[in-house]
């Protein structure tokens, strides 16, 4: 399917959620437009990210801190963090299934908010919050189940791209912290995209002087958006 002629609005002001003392606003893709998921496919190259149905991207004219960050799957190379990563968790199982709302993944989910967000906007959801954040009526979404003995201990939203996986979202049994199951399911995803033989696994944003934001440059090699392309990121 060829290009889109895509619509762009731009959203209201709001506190940023990375940096200190700073606004954001977001530009968001038409989401009337009759293809929703080839408009994604196409503006997920150029920056953009998906939160429910909607995809957008940073629009702040007085910032550029949030930069997109993409992995090449194929020439990645585990660091030793990586293998160690590996090992503590090879008791763990794996599996795949399509998008969905069940109470095991809200219970899970709203455990990970109220502890690990607590005070940030997400914690104490609604079942309606969950569906709306993770959810989309259009996309081709997996959850990557991560299970300890058959208890649901992580799960890992990932979009089906044209070229690649777009990590959305990560929560995990916060009791587990000491697994680094974050760093684990980053891991799986991008093993699924070696086996898919997808180039890329999409992480979102990296911000420049936001701590929480630091571990997305461990994974190389790795490529940067700078308004016009990707670029190598050394």
């Amino acid at each position: 399917m060829g290009q889109h002629r895509i619509k762009l609005y731009q959203g209201s002001v709001n506190d940023c959620s990375y940096l200190d003392n700073r606004q954001a606003i977001n530009i968001y893709a038409d989401p009337h437009h009759p293809h929703p998921r080839a408009v994604y496919n196409q503006l997920i190259k150029r920056g953009f990210r998906r939160s429910g149905e909607y995809v957008y991207r940073p629009g702040c004219a007085d910032c550029n801190a949030c930069v997109p960050v993409r992995i090449r799957c194929e020439d990645f190379q585990p660091r030793r963090t990586d293998k160690r990563n590996q090992k503590q968790n090879n008791d763990l199982r794996v599996d795949y299934k399509p998008a969905r709302y069940t109470d095991e993944y809200f219970d899970l989910y709203k455990r990970y908010l109220d502890t690990r967000h607590a005070g940030g906007g997400m914690d104490d959801p609604e079942p309606e919050d969950f569906e709306r954040f993770l959810l989309n009526p259009w996309g081709e979404t997996l959850f990557v189940e991560i299970y300890n003995k058959n208890v649901l201990v992580g799960v890992a939203v990932t979009d089906a791209t044209t070229d690649g996986l777009s990590a959305v979202y990560t929560f995990f049994d916060p009791e587990l912290h000491s697994r680094g199951l974050g760093r684990f399911c980053i891991l799986q995803q991008i093993e699924l995209c070696r086996v898919m033989s997808l180039p890329f696994l999409y992480l979102g944003y990296w911000v420049h002087g936001c701590q929480k934001m630091q571990y997305k440059t461990d994974f190389r090699p790795q490529e940067h958006f700078n308004g016009h392309e990707w670029v190598d990121y050394d």
